[in-house]
């Protein structure tokens, strides 16, 4: 069993030795309080585990991390589940282990496994939705890093930047400029906002540019730009085979066809062309990554 912890929903597939879907579930992600985020974790899993007639392996992709130290949640936008034992708290309930990673981590992961990126040998994939994470994949196997924050992308500083760019934004995690608030869905919409005062998903900008925005149209190219480079700069030190994308943006078919000719002027190599792909599994790759922390 996998299961996305969400900021606004929890989903959980059962999924059988050969990735196959047997059962799926998804529910609203209680805001703001710890025991009901619990309760309702516990709740998905018994009653996925009553619909497939028994035990389930349990593997959970959640915003943040565990520290390695002290086992507690940190850096989740998520901020009520920082500081808790979510996952002591979840083993004690189910009386039995449970494995935890990052979402972002777990959407590598699956894409890995038998996604997009299926056969390669290294794997970054990225999350760029609300938020903008990351997770390295090597020879199958979650790189978590020594302390347990391996592809943590989103809160790296936006490389290359020019003096419009820098300091950049404020992030809720207490830094400015972090490639959070440029790269994803909600740093788009902010980018667009600081222009014409109209905060509109990135969806919509694409359609205004298509209609011939110039202002929309400039904002997408500013978009592209930063995440080209911030891809470049990830590829200068791990030098993946494959970058999935994932989230909201992943949808954004110009992105394939702009970020490697975006990004090669920056990568450090003879070689610079960069292998781009959606993701194979959509929405569904966080959990049925979650699923496959028990075959990592």
């Amino acid at each position: 069993m996998g299961i996305d912890l969400g900021g606004t929903k929890i989903e959980g597939r059962v999924l059988d030795h050969n990735g196959d879907e047997i059962a799926r579930m998804r529910i609203l992600a209680p805001q703001g309080h710890y025991g009901d985020t619990l309760a309702a974790l516990t709740d998905i899993i018994q009653a996925l585990e009553k619909e497939v007639g028994g035990d389930a392996t349990v593997g959970i992709g959640m915003p943040g991390s565990l520290s390695p130290t002290t086992g507690l949640v940190r850096n989740a936008n998520s901020t009520w589940l920082n500081g808790q034992p979510l996952r002591e708290d979840l083993e004690r309930a189910l009386k039995r282990q449970v494995r935890m990673a990052n979402d972002a981590n777990c959407f590598a992961l699956s894409e890995a496994v038998d996604g997009a990126a299926a056969g390669a040998r290294s794997v970054f994939g990225i999350i760029i939705g609300t938020g903008c994470g990351g997770g390295i994949v090597i020879d199958g196997h979650v790189l978590e890093g020594a302390r347990g924050i391996g592809g943590e992308w989103g809160h790296n500083p936006l490389p290359w930047s020019d003096a419009e760019e820098h300091p950049g934004p404020i992030c809720w995690c207490g830094r400015a400029g972090c490639m959070e608030m440029w790269a994803s869905g909600t740093g788009l919409s902010a980018d667009y906002k600081r222009r014409t005062g109209d905060l509109v998903s990135g969806h919509e900008i694409v359609s205004r540019a298509q209609l011939g925005d110039p202002t929309a149209q400039l904002s997408l190219d500013r978009h592209a730009s930063r995440l080209a480079r911030g891809l470049a700069h990830v590829v200068n030190i791990i030098d993946p085979e494959v970058i999935v994308l994932g989230g909201g943006l992943s949808k954004l078919p110009h992105l394939y066809e702009v970020l490697p000719k975006l990004a090669a002027p920056y990568v450090f190599s003879d070689v610079v062309e960069l292998t781009i792909r959606p993701p194979k599994w959509g929405d569904a790759s966080g959990v049925r990554g979650a699923a496959w922390l028990w075959n990592d």
